[in-house]
C-alpha cells in the first residue's frame, strides 16, 4: 500500500522558498521538499561501492586530435576516457538511481546504499587531486553536480530521511564542500574566450553544493558565473564560444542550458532573479535553441557548417525545459511539447528533474512565471 501525504514541513517549505529562508539559510526550489513515497516491499541488495578515485585527474579527451573547434570525435580516445573514468561514472549514475528509487519507493535499503557509496568516497578523499588536465577537472565538476544534485533531494525532503544518519550527513557535506572549493579554484579567473558550457556546468555543481552545505560564498560564486554566461549571449541569442564548435554549435548551445536554467531556478528560490540579466539573455538563448531545433539553418549559417543533430535525439537533452518552465510562463504549445518529451531524467542534474519541478505544483510555478 502506498502512503503519500504532504507533511507540514513541505507546506512550510513552500512558504519559504520564494526567497531565502527566515533564518537566511540557502534553500532549493520547492520540489526538493517533496516527501518520500512509502511502499511495502524490500529494496535490492546494495552493490559493491565503486573504487574511490583518488589518483591524478588526468584523462584523455574524446576530441583528442581535433582542431580548434573540438567537435570531431576520436573513438579510440573516447574508449580510453570511458575506461579511465569508469568508477566515477558508476558512482554518479548509481547514486542518482538509488536516490530516485528511494524517493519513489521509500525503502531504506536504497537510502543506506547511496549514503554508503558517498561516505566511502568522502572518507577516501576522492576527486580532490590537484594534478589534473582539462578533462580531469571537467570530470570533477560533473561528478560533484551529479552527486550534490541527487543528495539535495535527501537533504531537504520533508520526510527528513537524513535525520537518522548524522555522521554520514556530516562526512558527505564536508566532502562536497572540499570538492566544491576545488571546483571554484579550477574554473575561476578564466579569460572570456575560454568560458563556455564547462564553466556553466562547474557553476551548477557549486550551486548544488552551496545549497546542500549552506555556503553563501559558493552560492555567490555560482551566481556570478551565471551572470558572466548570460552576458556572453549576444543580441541574437547566440553564445559566441559555442558557435566555435562548428557542426556541434546548436548541440552545445542546448547543452549549455541545463546548468544555466538550474542555477537560475536555485537563485530564484533564494531571492535572486537573474531573468533580466543582459536584457533577458537566458530567455533569448532558450528561444534561439528551441527555434534552432525546429530549423537549424540559422545555426548552420552562423557556424558556417551544417549542424550535427545526433546529440539532440535524446529527450533527456531537453531536461532544461523543467526549470525553464518554472521560471518563465511557457506557452501551452511548449508545455505540451515538454510533456511529450518527458519525463526528464538525467543523472548530471541529480535524477528525475520532472518529478522535482512538477512537485512544486502549478500555483507555485505561476507565482514566479514570466514572459515566454
Amino acid at each position: 500500500m502506498t502512503r503519500s501525504r504532504l507533511a507540514l514541513p513541505f507546506l512550510f517549505g513552500l512558504l519559504l522558498t520564494d526567497g531565502a529562508s527566515a533564518a537566511g539559510a540557502l534553500v532549493p526550489p520547492h520540489g526538493y521538499y517533496a516527501p518520500v513515497e512509502l511502499h511495502e516491499g524490500k529494496g535490492e541488495t546494495c552493490a559493491a561501492v565503486p573504487t574511490p578515485y583518488t589518483g591524478k585527474l588526468v584523462f584523455r579527451s574524446k576530441y583528442e586530435g581535433s582542431d580548434s573547434a573540438r567537435a570531431t570525435l576520436n573513438k579510440e580516445s573516447e574508449q580510453a576516457f570511458r575506461a579511465q573514468t569508469a568508477s566515477i561514472n558508476e558512482l554518479e549514475r548509481g547514486v542518482s538511481q538509488m536516490v530516485e528509487h528511494y524517493m519513489e519507493k521509500g525503502r531504506p535499503e536504497y537510502l543506506e546504499c547511496a549514503l554508503n557509496w558517498m561516505t566511502t568516497w568522502a572518507q577516501a578523499g576522492a576527486l580532490l587531486s590537484t594534478e589534473f588536465n582539462h578533462t580531469g577537472k571537467s570530470m570533477r565538476k560533473w561528478a560533484l553536480g551529479s552527486l550534490a544534485g541527487a543528495y539535495l533531494q535527501l537533504r531537504f525532503s520533508s520526510s527528513q530521511p537524513l535525520k537518522s544518519y548524522p555522521r554520514e550527513q556530516q562526512l558527505i557535506e564536508e566532502w562536497f564542500a572540499r570538492v566544491g572549493e576545488q571546483v571554484v579554484r579550477d574554473w575561476s579567473d578564466l579569460p572570456l574566450k575560454q568560458i563556455n558550457n564547462h564553466s556553466y556546468w562547474a557553476a551548477w555543481s557549486v550551486m548544488a553544493t552551496a545549497v546542500a552545505t549552506d555556503r553563501r560564498d559558493l552560492f555567490d560564486w555560482a551566481v556570478e558565473e551565471l551572470r558572466i554566461g548570460a552576458n556572453q549571449v549576444d543580441s541574437d541569442g547566440y553564445l559566441p564560444n559555442e558557435i566555435r564548435r562548428r557542426q556541434r554549435a546548436l548541440a552545445y548551445h542546448n547543452y549549455s542550458l541545463p546548468p544555466l536554467m538550474m542555477i537560475a531556478a536555485f537563485a530564484q528560490a533564494n531571492g535572486v532573479d537573474l531573468r533580466d540579466e543582459n536584457d533577458g539573455a537566458l530567455g533569448r538563448l532558450a528561444s534561439k535553441v528551441l527555434a534552432g531545433v525546429e530549423n537549424p539553418a540559422p545555426f548552420a549559417k552562423r557556424a558556417d557548417q551544417k549542424q550535427d543533430m545526433s546529440d539532440l535525439q535524446e529527450n533527456s537533452k531537453f531536461s532544461w525545459l523543467e526549470p525553464y518552465c518554472s521560471l518563465y510562463a511557457c506557452s501551452p504549445a511548449l508545455r505540451k511539447k515538454k510533456a511529450e518529451l518527458g519525463p526528464f531524467k538525467t543523472f548530471r542534474l541529480g535524477g528525475d528533474v520532472t518529478r522535482i519541478f512538477e512537485s512544486a505544483g502549478p500555483s507555485s510555478r505561476a507565482a514566479i512565471g514570466k514572459r515566454d
